[in-house]
């Protein structure tokens, strides 16, 4: 009770800035948060019982629909059957649902991989297209590999062009000006993604979701979230879906406006978020990414090496050790999200855009503003809409 009590003097103490809102006032609070001090003693963590902290109180057993779901079709994506899965929402959050890693050991590593080697390549899009050429994006993976290998050797170097990178769109590519997607923005979505966020749909009730766009934000330990609404896809009533890889963070989850204070939790390597309905709309941020206490090291989730041998008809890909050893080195320091959305409603189709409107998006497409709130993370504040 001690390091709860003074979590919450702590943020109760904290002066306001001018003009500033609740929301505002507990991101700045638990981004300037020491870890392991009772700054972070009320947060919830999910990977304990029933969550811990004083906002465990909150904490409800999610009943996931498991017949939805085979066990082979689990194993295909590298999740454990869903009957395994624990899954749980917040009171006063309908619609909100967290999952504590239900991923099978050792298959987290194709994701990341996929995340740094695969899903960063042309024709995908991203925010070092803004000052780059094509060809000098063309494949970041393979221009970054030795700088990561090497990087414990030479601490001075400088940073590789995957250390740069900030955020990928998939899919229906989002125009951070007009914060809309189009119709003539699209490149084929990842099917391997694609299969794993139908699954985990599925399971949490939503048969039929179609993973029409994705962002991906990739964290560095000084890298922020800001707060924002994600409400860019035309069709609220599917979820969005939220996959964690590599370092933990602290997620703020608010209301429909920001001076409501929000609940503060734990996302962990392999943690999966799903907001739907009412809280599909709500206000969220990322104030912090945790480095680990033992320092530069993975978290112990991710030390379990991913099977040689795999199911016949698994979307998840073999990673070499080469490979690994390149995600590590990242991973050591950084974060990697995955959302994922469903666009359009079933035949829906992108409303029509005046002539002016459309030449204007085109100039500026794919191009998020640095300096702009609602831009993804900080040195990074990506993500869409606010």
């Amino acid at each position: 009770m001690g390091k709860m009590a003074a979590a919450v003097g702590s943020v109760a103490t904290l002066a306001a800035e001018p003009g500033e809102d609740a929301f505002r006032k507990l991101f700045r609070f638990y981004r300037q948060s020491r870890p392991g001090t009772a700054d972070l003693g009320a947060v919830i963590d999910f990977s304990a019982p029933r969550g811990s902290g004083p906002g465990a109180r909150k904490v409800v057993r999610f009943q996931l629909s498991v017949s939805s779901v085979s066990d082979h079709d689990a194993h295909r994506a590298g999740l454990q059957p869903v009957s395994k899965w624990q899954a749980y929402g917040l009171q006063g959050y309908p619609g909100f649902i967290f999952i504590p890693n239900p991923f099978l050991p050792g298959y987290q590593w194709h994701w990341v991989k996929q995340c740094l080697k695969l899903y960063s390549q042309k024709p995908n899009v991203c925010n070092l297209d803004k000052h780059m050429t094509q060809e000098e994006t063309q494949d970041l993976w393979e221009q970054s590999k030795e700088f990561l290998r090497n990087k414990e050797v030479n601490k001075r170097r400088p940073r590789s062009l995957l250390e740069k990178l900030r955020w990928v769109t998939l899919g229906y590519h989002y125009n951070w000006d007009s914060k809309k997607y189009s119709a003539d923005h699209y490149t084929p979505f990842p099917s391997d993604l694609a299969f794993l966020s139908e699954q985990v749909a599925a399971a949490c009730g939503f048969q039929g979701f179609r993973a029409e766009a994705g962002i991906l934000n990739y964290y560095r330990l000084d890298s922020t979230l800001g707060i924002h609404v994600d409400r860019s896809e035309l069709d609220h009533s599917k979820p969005l879906l939220s996959f964690s890889f590599g370092q933990s963070a602290i997620f703020l989850l608010g209301g429909l406006k920001r001076d409501e204070v929000p609940t503060a939790m734990f996302m962990h390597s392999g943690d999966i978020m799903v907001m739907s309905g009412f809280s599909r709309l709500l206000n969220h941020a990322v104030p912090k990414v945790l480095p680990s206490p033992q320092g530069e090291s993975l978290p112990c989730c991710l030390e379990t090496p991913l099977p040689t041998v795999l199911p016949r008809d698994s979307v998840v890909e073999p990673c070499s050790e080469e490979d690994w050893q390149v995600c590590t080195s990242y991973l050591k320091t950084a974060r990697v999200n995955m959302t994922v959305r469903q666009v359009l409603a079933t035949d829906q189709d992108f409303p029509v855009e005046p002539m002016e409107e459309k030449k204007r998006d085109i100039t500026t497409e794919g191009f998020c503003h640095l300096d702009d709130e609602n831009c993804q993370v900080k040195r990074v504040k990506l993500n869409p809409d606010s």
